[in-house]
């Protein structure tokens, strides 16, 4: 099983995110967390980067279930995207992938909101991007 599912969108970063935030919010997602990448290169080490952006991801709902299910799956959420501009101007958004929850702790009932979590995150990507 893959650990990172990957999208292209072409669309510069800011664009494409805009995308990304939308489709997740249709889904039940919120970004509980954002890492400006970019931003936190530039004013530790001096470096400047492409675009780059790590946004956190949380259905309410499906979190709930599975810390239900086995409290230490709160040390995998939110479900981290990393969303980075390419050379070209197009956008990779690459998601965790949360069957790795279910897999990595073998606990009953987590599967089933793994599974959700995935199919859920999928479609908003997919409505907005295309496998990479």
């Amino acid at each position: 099983m893959e650990p990172v599912l990957c999208y292209r969108i072409d669309a510069p970063l800011a664009d494409a995110e805009a995308s990304v935030r939308g489709a997740l919010q249709k889904e039940g997602f919120g970004i509980l967390t954002e890492v400006d990448v970019t931003g936190v290169l530039r004013a530790k080490l001096g470096v400047e980067t492409r675009p780059y952006k790590i946004l956190g991801a949380c259905n309410p709902s499906i979190a709930h279930r599975a810390m239900g299910a086995d409290p230490r799956v709160g040390a995998f959420l939110p479900c981290g995207l990393a969303i980075y501009e390419e050379e070209d101007g197009h956008t990779t958004v690459c998601l965790q992938n949360p069957s790795l929850i279910s897999e990595t702790f073998h606990t009953q009932g987590l599967e089933e909101a793994a599974n959700e979590a995935q199919d859920r995150l999928v479609a908003a990507l997919r409505s907005v991007a295309t496998p990479a």
